[in-house]
């Protein structure tokens, strides 16, 4: 009886329970589990305070069917209280500010606000710390700057903290976190932990945390001290990457080696040799050793003990001495991604056929290595499997095998900078998945095959080839084809009407080739997407297309080196994101478009040696202030320089030279401040990325800008050095007056050319503050007076040229001005000092004088100058002659062509 009663009793609670928990009679369920007033309005101040670009808070309101904020996106209620106890507004594109009402929330147990642009700038908000019940916060991704308030510590019962940053939060010393006992995750990535010399003992006052990321940290230099984890500590997952840890493996992971999960170390810089209880971390499914280049991974023996590992990445890490590293993968039977990029490999992949049949890989990284075996040899055991092949940058050679159409499962494959020659393989049909194709820089022969038709290619590389012919009318069915790249090739034909039907095409290359016909298909059905457009160097004519406006993301077009002729159309100034514009070396003519001003993103113009005309406008200097290189060379313009060319502060490259210019030299140069400025003045790089993404990998292309410039006397077409490059050329004009005082105040210019004008009065005692100038040319101008004396400070100075004008008096005292050819000097009526070659002394003159003088015992006649006058046919103004000094050698003018002073002594 009694054990009923008990049996009962129990019955009874557990009724009186359920009750409890059941809205009474006349209530309904709905009505209950409504939020409270109070935390509604909290929520709604919220909603003001952000901006909501995507309308994710459309449904929370006052409005009679949105009174409920349980029902709102992203808020979650306790069913029994109505409290808000979760919030997840991840990735929402909110921006402003995150409202202090939510203070009201005080059930909180979840707050997910990652992924947004809240923050504006200001602290993470210190009132978060307040929510005591909370457990998960991600505050991940935001525009928080400033310091990390170390009343965070405040949340005990947090198990989740993310609060990544990609912008500068500085996490202090970080003791706050010890804290948190009951943490189990914690990301801390981009964070500013510069200052926290102790992170490793915080860390380990922290017994239940699994998952620690603290990529990109600023981790102090060493790690403290050796061995930093406590061993009870029992993490799973550690991302210590992108710092610069210095210590070497075994110190970092000697107390975490049985339980570690996924380890990433990479982008360090951990030295010494990869030690072989690595192979105790046998629960290991991921390792990321990769770009500490200190490491030597020996012969990686230890790797066969990982039974679990999927993913291994040691590029950059040294396995020169690993000779059985294929059969050593081979071991890995879980093995899925494999990257051993820059490993220094030995020479032959050993042996043929390397990796085990049973191997399922996935991802194949090898490239830049020293691999010269055949590919098949490389491929053959892995080929069902794979989805990702990257062999670039190896010494691979012979033809391309048709067992590739075996790779049925190939997304990516990069097989660029190799040695393959003959033709692309026809089983290259069977790739139906195939998005990315990179065969660039190789010896491939041949037409464009047609495996382009019905495939799912993104990306096609075929750069750097001996490839020929048409390309096929096939490529137009490549719908998904958003990079063409077929520069470097001996392709001819039309660039055909089916690219026109490319419409997702973002970036067009067919630079180097034998192409003919117009380019008008580009206004066909192009794709709006274009951003990248290079049809340089072919053999293109016809007029200049009118339908810019409809490519809103074109960054470069690069059409020089053709037969292009016409008028600029308005509709250039359109291209809002326009930042190179390349038309040299075509028949282009008339004025530039005004409509060009808007296009102010621009950095590089070229449109040297065509036939455009009209005055160099203000509105290139008011409007385009980005500009880094500007060349109008040998064209048509007129007029004179508007001041406001000054504007362009961040100049680099300046040429008018070639035109019909005239008037005074602007005298604001100094407004050039990427001229003026030493080193540490930071002008935009004059290099365009463009970058396609997929799910092999971020690619960046490096779009070098290239033009035709005088330097040093010679002409030609610069692009990698042009970076480098600080020139002025205003040559072959009709400028007049004097040089500008302000000229001088280029202290970082290389070259400066002003040749070939009707320049007057003297050249500006100040030209030598011009410290970095190595060529300098006034040559075919009026320029009178003596030469001056600080011209002789300048140290890097290697081309001169001052001939022609009316200069006189005596070359300053220098062994470098010496030393140049006479021709520096020549056609000004009485330059004077004894070492230019226009005036020689001798001694011990032979009698009598033969037609063709033959003089012996040269006195301060300097070698390099004897030299310069035996290979001359100048006229030699003044030659003097004495005698008692030793016999240097045999002077032999028999190539001067007259003598107007002879003086015998």
């Amino acid at each position: 009886m009694g054990e009923k009663c008990i049996q009962l009793l129990h019955f009874s609670v557990v009724l009186l329970v359920f009750y409890g928990n059941t809205p009474a009679v006349g209530v309904s369920s709905e009505d209950k589990i409504r939020c409270t007033e109070r935390e509604k309005q909290a929520l709604l101040q919220f909603k003001e305070d952000v901006a909501d670009y995507d309308s994710v808070l459309s449904s929370w309101g006052s409005e009679e069917d949105k009174r409920d904020c349980c029902k709102w996106r992203g808020v979650r209620c306790n069913n029994r209280t109505g409290h808000v106890t979760k919030i997840d507004l991840s990735s929402s594109d909110l921006s402003g500010k995150i409202s202090p009402s939510l203070l009201e929330l005080q059930h909180l147990k979840y707050l997910n606000l990652g992924g947004n642009y809240l923050g504006g700038g200001n602290q993470i908000p210190v009132f978060i710390a307040s929510f005591s019940r909370l457990q998960y916060l991600n505050l991940s991704g935001n525009s928080f700057l400033g310091p990390i308030p170390h009343q965070l510590g405040n949340l005990s019962n947090l198990r989740y903290l993310d609060i990544r940053s990609y912008y500068e939060l500085d996490g202090g010393n970080i003791e706050w976190l010890s804290h948190l006992s009951l943490l189990r995750h914690l990301s801390l990535t981009h964070v500013n932990l510069s200052q926290a010399t102790n992170w490793a003992e915080t860390i380990s006052s922290l017994p239940l945390l699994k998952n620690l990321r603290l990529q990109r940290c600023q981790l102090p230099n060493v790690v403290p001290p050796a061995h930093p984890f406590n061993s009870s500590l029992s993490l799973e997952v550690l991302d210590l990457s992108d710092n610069d840890l210095s210590s070497s493996i075994d110190s970092v992971l000697f107390n975490l080696s049985n339980s570690l999960v996924d380890v990433d170390l990479s982008v360090n810089r951990l030295k010494g040799l990869i030690p072989d209880s690595l192979g105790n971390m046998i629960s290991l499914v991921k390792l990321d050793l990769s770009f500490n280049h200190k490491l030597d991974g020996g012969n990686i023996e230890w790797l066969s003990h990982l039974s679990l590992l999927r993913h291994l990445d040691l590029s950059g890490v040294n396995l020169s001495q690993a000779s059985n590293w294929a059969e050593t993968v081979s071991s890995l039977p879980l093995l899925k991604i494999l990257r051993l990029r820059l490993c220094q490999l030995p020479n032959v992949v050993p042996p043929a056929h390397p990796f085990n049949s049973s191997l399922s890989l996935e991802v194949l990284d090898l490239s830049d290595n020293d691999l010269s075996s055949s590919i098949d040899n490389v491929l053959f055991n892995s080929s069902y499997s794979l989805v990702d092949v990257n062999l670039s940058f190896n010494p691979l050679k012979g033809l391309i095998p048709d067992s590739f159409g075996n790779m049925v499962s190939l997304v990516n494959l990069n097989l660029g900078w190799n040695q393959f020659e003959g033709g692309i393989p026809k089983s290259f049909s069977n790739l139906t998945h195939l998005q990315t194709l990179f065969l660039d820089f190789n010896n491939l022969t041949g037409e464009l095959p047609e495996f382009l038709k019905g495939n799912s290619l993104q990306v096609l590389n075929l750069e750097g080839n001996k490839l020929s012919g048409a390309i096929p009318e096939s490529i137009g069915q490549c719908s998904s084809l958003e990079e063409l790249v077929l520069d470097d090739n001996s392709l001819n034909g039309t660039v055909t009407k089916s690219i026109g039907r490319l419409s997702k095409l973002r970036r067009l290359s067919l630079s180097q080739n034998m192409f003919s016909g117009s380019i008008s298909c580009i206004c066909t059905s192009m794709g709006v997407n274009l951003s990248f457009l290079d049809l340089s160097n072919n053999q293109l004519s016809g007029g200049f297309p009118d339908c810019w406006g409809r490519f809103e993301f074109l960054s470069v077009i690069n059409l020089a080196n053709n037969n292009l002729s016409g008028k600029l159309p308005n509709s250039m100034g359109s291209l809002k994101y326009l930042q190179a514009l390349q038309l040299r070396n075509n028949r282009f003519h008339g004025e530039l478009p005004p409509s060009l001003k808007n296009c102010e993103n621009m950095i590089f113009i070229d449109l040297g040696q065509n036939r455009f005309t009209g005055k160099i406008e203000a509105w290139i200097g008011m409007h385009l202030t980005s500009l880094v290189v500007l060349s109008l060379r040998s064209n048509k313009f007129y007029g004179g320089i508007p001041e406001n060319i000054c504007h362009l502060n961040q100049i680099q490259v300046l040429d008018f030279s070639q035109n019909d210019l005239l008037g005074e030299l602007p005298k604001c140069f100094n407004n050039f401040s990427s001229l003026v400025q030493n080193d540490d003045f930071k002008v935009p790089n004059i290099f365009f990325y463009w970058e396609q993404y997929n799910a092999f990998a971020a690619r960046g292309y490096i779009y070098e800008g290239n033009a035709l410039l005088q330097w040093k006397g010679v002409e030609r077409e610069y692009t990698k050095n042009l970076q480098l490059l600080k020139i002025i050329d205003l040559s072959s004009n009709k400028f007049c007056g004097k040089i500008p005082k302000q000229v001088a105040t280029l202290a970082e210019l290389v070259s400066l050319n002003l040749s070939r004008n009707n320049l007057t009065g003297q050249i500006i005692q100040e030209i030598g503050q011009m410290k970095m100038l190595e060529s300098l040319d006034l040559s075919g101008n009026r320029l009178s007076s003596e030469i001056p004396t600080s011209l002789a400070r300048l140290n890097y100075l290697s081309v001169l040229d001052l001939s022609n004008n009316n200069l006189s008096g005596k070359i300053p005292s220098s062994t470098q001005l010496q030393s140049f050819n006479a021709s520096a000097y020549s056609g000004n009526p009485r330059p004077e000092g004894r070492r230019t070659c226009a005036e020689v002394e001798v001694d011990q003159v032979e009698y009598p004088i033969p037609a063709m003088p033959v003089f012996s015992r040269a006195k301060s006649l300097p070698g390099d100058c004897l030299s310069l006058f035996l290979s001359s046919h100048l006229c030699l103004c003044h030659l003097h002659a004495h005698q008692g000094c030793t016999c240097k050698g045999v002077l032999d003018l028999s190539h001067v062509g007259c003598i107007i002073h002879l003086s015998l002594e």
